[in-house]
């Protein structure tokens, strides 16, 4: 048999499969580094996305406050304007009350009596006068409670009082009434 050395091939094929293992390592790796590069390039860009998409929600967000608070501003215009109107309509329909007060008044005191002062503060009406006798105090409560414009009699005072020049006139009193139209109370009993 005749002698071949083999050794000369197989050195070659060894640093041929050297080279191709290196060649085949740096491809790897550059193919490592443009997906890393890649995948950094994607991420790049989704995150610029999302920043645009936050920053245009922000930029609504703003929007949407500035709508809020313009709705609130012209929520309290209108519950300025509304508290407005009711205090108009309140005046419109307290307008006649001063006459209709006035002739209840002139209906409900009785024969021996007199008033001498009478004062509005709010919806009270404080009245103080004479009276010949307590029962004609009593009288008047009782027609003051049947009036329409007037409700609710408490008696603050009554006492005697000695007078030279009104001898008939012997009892000072001083009431208390609820001055209400007939209107308000319908609405009470609405609600």
């Amino acid at each position: 048999m005749a002698r071949i050395n083999l050794l000369p091939w197989r050195e070659n094929l060894r640093q041929q499969r050297q080279k191709n293992f290196l060649i085949a390592l740096g491809a790897a790796a550059i193919a490592a580094v443009l997906l890393v590069m890649l995948g950094n390039h994607i991420m790049n860009q989704m995150i610029s996305g999302q920043e645009n998409r936050n920053q245009f929600l922000r930029g609504e967000i703003r929007k949407l406050e500035r709508d809020i608070q313009r709705i609130e501003e012209l929520e309290q215009v209108r519950d300025n304007l509304i508290a407005r109107k009711n205090v108009i309509e309140r005046l419109q329909r307290n307008r006649s009350m001063m006459v209709h007060l006035f002739n209840q008044m002139a209906q409900t005191v009785p024969e021996g009596m007199t008033l001498s002062t009478v004062r509005q503060s709010g919806e009270q009406l404080t009245i103080v006068g004479n009276s010949e006798s307590e029962t004609r105090v009593s009288d008047y409560m009782r027609n003051i409670e049947q009036a329409k414009w007037l409700h609710s009699p408490r008696l603050r005072i009554v006492e005697r009082v000695r007078s030279e020049d009104r001898a008939d006139q012997a009892y000072r009193f001083e009431l208390v009434v609820e001055v209400r139209s007939p209107a308000d109370e319908d609405e009470d009993e609405e609600s």
